[in-house]
């Protein structure tokens, strides 16, 4: 409706009303968010089912909400923030001094699962230790 959309307030700053986009979704899609936002811009659906298992956290189903939402976009099997100040509002949604305990948690859920892949896939490795920095 128009005339709805021109009573509309829209926020000056763009990262707000992303924040503020983020905000009005329920606490699961929020976290799902967070946890996404704590990878990069995007990330592999086999890898989200992954961190599912470790984390012992639903996040496609919130992640799919998300994209109704227009948060994120779903592309060649990956999981894409649908702007970069999507994420950056997702990720400054996390207190800082939770992001490096998340970050840190992340990385130890994910090391064992590198070192039991062993050689040749580098990339959980590579996450892992990106995770840890």
């Amino acid at each position: 409706d128009k005339e709805k959309i021109q009573c509309q307030k829209l926020p000056d700053d763009v990262a707000m009303f992303f924040t503020n986009s983020i905000e009005a979704l329920s606490e699961d899609v929020k976290a799902s968010l967070c946890v996404l936002s704590c990878f990069g811009s995007s990330a592999e659906t086999a890898f989200i089912k992954t961190l599912e298992r470790l984390l012992k956290k639903t996040l496609l189903s919130n992640l799919d909400a998300a994209i109704e939402e227009g948060l994120l976009d779903k592309k060649d099997g990956r999981y894409h923030f649908s702007h970069d100040r999507i994420q950056e509002a997702a990720y400054n949604m996390i207190a800082i001094l939770d992001q490096g305990r998340f970050h840190f948690s992340y990385g130890m859920a994910l090391a064992p699962l590198a070192y039991a892949a062993g050689e040749g896939d580098d990339s959980i490795l590579l996450t892992a230790a990106n995770q840890l920095n």
